[in-house]
């Protein structure tokens, strides 16, 4: 039966419609060590969250990047992790993701992208497909016009593809790439894949945000429990206007039921 569980958190003073306060963050990561509590006790079986401010979750004591990472250490995660963005039967990966973007360059390892990418080609045969096709993107415009715009795709992400396609699948050839980043959700759009592994944050984002912005969902992957949280922000420009749109937040929903209901026959 549904259930609504009142916690005191944050003084009613305290809050500050559209705002980022401190406050409102304190808040916000004490309800979601609550909720991990709850699902480490078995009492639910997964969590799924509105949009988070991690501005104010870094004034109200965050110690990491982002919620990913604070629930990876929390959860006791020593495996490899990341997001996962879905919009209907496309799904993203990141190998870097809340850092800034002349960072992004030290994240790029042979092991990051081969294990990111073996983390989504389970997590979509773990949700039914049986035979998931997952891209990897280059880094460099035109993925580096062999190496004269960078040497990323011929040093790093050229390898890990070679390394993953030397391995056995269950199903054949299921990793290919590097394909310029530019092209690459073109051929994901018709079909061709049903994953792309991406090398930074926007790289993904902004290409599923422009194909279905209010469908977007982000699955936190390489988690013992399932959580989700729409792909968007906390939209303070219309806070308390009544525009919101919840589609993805109803979708999030959708999905954290399905992989919920996975993971408690699993541990049945």
């Amino acid at each position: 039966l549904p259930a609504f569980v009142a916690v005191d958190t944050v003084a009613q003073a305290d809050v500050v419609p559209g705002q980022v306060g401190a406050a409102g963050g304190r808040s916000v990561l004490q309800v979601l060590d609550q909720c991990m509590d709850a699902a480490l006790a078995g009492d639910i079986d997964a969590i799924c969250f509105a949009p988070l401010n991690k501005q104010a979750m870094k004034l109200g004591g965050l110690r990491h990047e982002d919620e990913l990472h604070h629930f990876a250490e929390y959860l006791g995660v020593t495996g490899y992790f990341c997001e996962f963005n879905t919009l209907g039967d496309l799904w993203t990966s990141r190998i870097s993701s809340h850092v800034p973007l002349k960072d992004v360059a030290s994240y790029l390892s042979v092991e990051r992208i081969s294990q990111a990418a073996e983390l989504i080609y389970k997590a979509l045969r773990a949700s039914g497909l049986a035979a998931p096709k997952v891209a990897i993107a280059g880094f460099n415009p035109h993925n580096g016009d062999g190496g004269t715009c960078g040497r990323e795709e011929i040093d790093i992400i050229g390898p890990a593809v070679q390394a993953l396609q030397a391995r056995d699948w269950p199903s054949d050839a299921p990793f290919h790439g590097p394909f310029p980043a530019d092209t690459i959700f073109l051929k994901a759009q018709a079909g061709e894949y049903q994953a792309i592994v991406t090398m930074y944050h926007d790289q993904g984002q902004i290409a599923i945000k422009l194909l279905g912005f209010s469908r977007g969902v982000t699955v936190q992957g390489g988690l013992p429990i399932p959580i989700t949280t729409p792909a968007h922000g906390t939209a303070y420009d219309i806070a308390g206007q009544g525009k919101a749109n919840v589609e993805a937040t109803w979708q999030a929903l959708q999905i954290a039921a399905r992989m919920g209901a996975a993971h408690r026959d699993r541990q049945a």
